[in-house]
């Protein structure tokens, strides 16, 4: 392997985007004209969309695109609707429209919010007397409130605002460690950037209350504000969805009956809630669904995820967030999960693809987007677990992959076409498909 002899850069980030691509090439590169020729070849031709994707991040060189795709055919408590869904994953969108497809005949998805509470937190170190806390706690309470008003002035117009602030002791946790505990209302805004001004507004008025608050002593005067800053961990924001139907109806496939087909989906799910190494992979296949709708609207996918897996342990362990059971000949599937999201601000407002995928969408509010959301996460685990437990996962993810490992042999569209055709009677393999290229080659 090649490994260049390489001097540290200094001023990079002020060079010009033709100035850091040669740069690139010359330092890890090797020159590569093909490089740069894919680098240039993903630039939008119009210079004004360009340079939008450009400032979304830092040291931008090029455009990295992932598939945007639809799923028809969602019936959402009562209303049809088609999902758009970025993902590069093979067969994710299939499973997902599959699902919908199925689903949308036995009564469709029915999902409600619970709560939109979001939460922050001001981390400090106090080494005093408790009690004395407590009392500047209450004292103070009101002043921070009153110190982000201005902050707040246009959300609490929406029917948002700061809910609540709660004096949380963690000195069991570590010594002298205390929180502001702030629980806040974003309506239709994720509302990272809204929930860090007020966080970091309370942590100066702490300070500042802390230092005239004629209980402390001088020592006490000067508690320490470690940071301030929201959490992706939120338990009270949350979305249920679920599905149901007659045993009778659930299973539209040969050779097993529909009772043996709930049995293994009841059992399949209930090792996904007793087995973490299962439940990774069984909440991961729930991503598919969750995080492809997340980036295709705009939200941080990042901490969506954070925040469910740290759901998914809320009882001690690693489990399933999904669960299903079958009362009186009844089937009935169903997931509550935490979702922050939003549909205005960041590239909600920016990104041309996002608005395209708000507008197929019907421009929903940001709880409408929580549901469509956990419907396509739910959609994509009975999906999988269905697969799973019937023909395998591989049968149909290969013939979905097919056309990736096609790509990566340079299959012209003759032998594409011919092996597509093959394949529908054969199982997908990267071995079968490079024999059975190179037999049509020779």
């Amino acid at each position: 392997m090649y490994y260049p002899m390489i001097t540290p850069i200094t001023g990079f980030s002020k060079l010009k985007k033709e100035e850091k691509i040669d740069w690139l090439l010359k330092t890890y590169l090797q020159d590569s004209e093909n490089s740069k020729k894919i680098l240039k070849q993903y630039w939008n031709e119009d210079d004004a969309v360009q340079q939008l994707h450009e400032e979304f991040t830092e040291n931008t060189l090029s455009n990295f695109y992932l598939p945007f795709g639809i799923a028809p055919n969602f019936l959402i408590n009562g209303k049809l609707m088609a999902i758009p869904m970025t993902t590069e994953e093979s067969s994710v969108i299939a499973a997902a429209s599959k699902a919908a497809k199925f689903w949308q005949t036995r009564g469709g998805f029915k999902v409600e919010v619970l709560n939109t509470t979001k939460n922050g937190q001001v981390h400090f170190v106090f080494n005093g007397d408790k009690d004395k806390l407590k009392n500047f706690f209450n004292a103070s309470k009101e002043s921070l409130i009153d110190s982000v008003s201005s902050i707040t002035k246009n959300m609490r117009k929406r029917g948002g605002g700061v809910l609540d602030i709660e004096l949380l002791d963690k000195t069991k946790l570590l010594e002298g460690y205390y929180q502001l505990h702030c629980t806040f209302e974003t309506k239709d805004s994720m509302g990272a950037n809204f929930i860090n001004s007020c966080l970091e507004k309370f942590a100066d008025t702490l300070k500042e209350e802390a230092v005239s608050f004629q209980g402390f002593n001088t020592e006490e005067k000067h508690l320490e504000v470690i940071m301030s800053i929201l959490s992706n961990y939120v338990p009270e924001c949350l979305v249920r969805v679920e599905v149901s139907c007659p045993v009778s109806e659930l299973y539209d496939d040969n050779p097993i009956t529909n009772e043996v087909f709930a049995e293994k989906f009841l059992t399949a799910i209930k090792i996904a809630e007793v087995e973490p190494y299962r439940a990774v992979t069984h909440n991961k296949g729930i991503m598919n669904g969750i995080d492809a709708v997340v980036l295709a609207t705009g939200n941080d996918f990042r901490a969506v995820e954070a925040g469910i897996h740290a759901y998914a342990c809320k009882d001690g362990s690693y489990t399933s967030l999904t669960h299903a059971s079958v009362e009186n000949g009844e089937f009935k599937f169903w997931m509550e999960i935490p979702l922050a999201l939003g549909t205005v601000g960041g590239l909600t407002n920016l990104h041309p693809l996002v608005k395209v995928a708000l507008e197929i969408l019907q421009k929903p509010s940001a709880r409408e987007l929580m549901e469509i959301v956990a419907v396509a996460g739910l959609a994509q685990n009975f999906a999988a677990v269905k697969s799973l437990v019937t023909n395998g996962i591989q049968q149909g993810h290969m013939k979905m992959h097919l056309m990736n490992i096609l790509n990566s042999q340079k299959a012209t569209p003759t032998e594409k076409q011919e092996l597509i055709q093959y394949f529908t009677k054969h199982t997908v393999t990267h071995s079968t498909v490079a024999e059975q290229l190179e037999r049509i080659r020779n």
